[in-house]
């Protein structure tokens, strides 16, 4: 890559080497840990919305324990992880984050995220696969969240590099 000319108008300002490269995916990351969080949200209201209104055995779906553990658990997975969202962000617009707490938000949220969608599935039954419900597409767009940006594992290194402070690779 020695011979090739960028133009001046094609480069980032301020930015040498790779680290424009490393800010963008930090960037990225944080958008994806948000966006998972989101799409678990949606997961969550829709599962309750549809338990609520759907009838089964002369009550309502949402009387039925499992159904109410389920929605629990959607609940306090989604609502977690939007807090740490939240004070990443802050803390990147005071250009304050490190690699490993980008890491651990992305982690965790698309950790959790891709689980709730999935239990929320389950709770619409055979409604919860139909394009309709728009559930199963936060199921796929989730599972590809995990593949894409470093799965779930790829990010353990860097957050034990961090409580460490040695590296597992060089």
């Amino acid at each position: 890559m020695n011979e090739i000319i960028v133009p001046e108008e094609n480069l980032l300002p301020r930015v040498e080497g790779f680290a424009g490269l490393f800010d963008c995916v930090k960037r990225a990351r944080n958008g994806i840990s948000r966006g998972a969080m989101g799409a678990a949200e949606a997961c969550w209201h829709a599962a309750r919305e549809y338990a609520m209104d759907r009838r089964q055995f002369g009550k309502p779906h949402a009387a039925m324990q499992f159904v109410q553990k389920k929605l629990a658990d959607m609940q306090a997975d989604s609502l977690v992880g939007l807090p740490g969202s939240l004070r990443l962000g802050r803390l990147m617009e005071e250009r304050r984050r490190s690699a490993e707490l980008v890491s651990l938000m992305r982690r965790n949220n698309c950790g959790k995220a891709l689980p709730i969608a999935r239990e929320a599935r389950d709770v619409r039954g055979a409604n919860g696969v139909s394009d309709e419900s728009g559930t199963i597409q936060h199921v796929m767009n989730l599972g590809a969240a995990n593949a894409y940006e470093g799965p779930h594992d790829a990010h353990a290194p860097n957050l034990g590099r961090g409580q460490a402070g040695l590296r597992a690779f060089q």
